[in-house]
């Protein structure tokens, strides 16, 4: 069974058990947090997959160094850990988070422009391309990106909106191109 399909169980599970309890907006605070730690954190990572640690000694460094957080995200870490299944666990989370923006109608969109948007330009673009992938609005993240020359590029999943002045210049050169062609 491939990697995805076991971190996407975990997570449904810990979703449901969120869901069971009214505790979806914490998992998903404490989730956040725990994606940047593993992120910023090579040791733990490291830690967790040594072959020479036992597993109850990383059991107890996940008790003690995630003490603030709900019973359900430290136990389905230590149950991680008991499977030896450490290296789901961004995927795991990445998934539950992904959960989490489908249900509250938000998808995660990327967006290039040649400068930092302001917050209402970005508030006008969530606005806009929202209703066009059906969802209530956009956690956009901002890339700025000079080679577009202007204009924006969003993308959303797999869909991309070219508004840039080289995606205009280069759909005019495919079309010149094909003209001389015939």
């Amino acid at each position: 069974m491939s990697q995805t399909i076991i971190a996407r169980r975990y997570a449904d599970a810990l979703f449901q058990l969120g869901q069971e309890h009214l505790k979806l907006e914490q998992l998903e605070t404490e989730l956040r947090e725990l994606q940047e730690v593993f992120r910023n954190n090579e040791q733990l990572y490291t830690f967790l997959k040594h072959p020479r640690i036992s597993v109850d000694q990383k059991k107890q460094l996940i008790h003690k160094s995630f003490l603030s957080y709900s019973a359900e995200v430290v136990n389905t870490l230590k149950l991680l850990v008991d499977r030896h299944r450490e290296d789901i666990i961004s995927e795991m989370i990445t998934h539950f988070l992904t959960m989490m923006s489908d249900a509250k109608g938000v998808a995660e969109a990327d967006v290039y422009s040649v400068r930092e948007l302001s917050k209402s330009e970005k508030k006008r673009i969530s606005e806009t391309f929202a209703p066009k992938v059906g969802k209530r609005s956009l956690n956009l993240n901002n890339i700025v990106d000079p080679s577009i020359l202007g204009g924006i590029r969003v993308r959303i999943g797999n869909r991309i909106f070219d508004g840039s002045v080289s995606g205009k210049l280069s759909r005019m050169e495919r079309k010149l191109v094909s003209a001389n062609k015939r």
